[in-house]
């Protein structure tokens, strides 16, 4: 699975040289935006999945800053964002709308319809509720990616040495 990711990943040579990046130019010579280690990987999945459920247009233009500031792998930490994309996000964010009613204790919008402009009339009341639920799918799916793939880069070390 390495390889593949190597292989798909783009080249930080190229890349250095884009004016149109910005600040962000500068900082792509950092090893670990393209290192596919434990600690890397783990950042990138904390910083996708942080990024993947925050109810803004273009994610990835969040979660590249935050793998350079996290030191995460960058082509990841962009790519996870992808888990909320036009065929999920209507799902996801009703759910996440559904969990911030919950914790908040108020009612869910009993006449409920799935689009974009029932969303917009709304928005007054149902906004709390929506982004406090987003920012509580935001921290935890962070949080259990980080571990997760902590623990599975130290299952796989264990179960090499142990057949060793």
């Amino acid at each position: 699975m390495k390889k593949i990711l190597k292989r798909l990943s783009p080249d930080p040579e190229s890349l250095k040289s884009h004016k149109h990046l910005g600040w962000l130019s500068k900082h792509l010579h950092d090893a670990s935006l393209w290192n596919f280690n434990r600690r890397s990987i783990s950042k990138a999945f904390a910083v996708g999945l942080f990024c993947a459920f925050i109810p803004v247009p273009f994610q990835m233009l969040l979660a590249a800053p935050a793998a350079v500031i996290f030191s995460a792998n960058l082509p990841l930490s962009v790519a996870l964002v992808w888990i909320t994309n036009p065929f999920t996000m209507a799902p996801i964010y009703y759910a996440c709308y559904k969990l911030g009613a919950w914790i908040l204790g108020v009612g869910i919008e009993q006449d409920f319809i799935m689009s974009l402009e029932y969303v917009w009339e709304v928005f007054g009341l149902i906004w709390q509720p929506f982004l406090l639920g987003c920012l509580v799918v935001s921290a935890v799916s962070a949080f259990v990616g980080y571990w997760a793939i902590q623990f599975i880069y130290r299952f796989k070390a264990y179960k090499r040495v142990n057949r060793s």
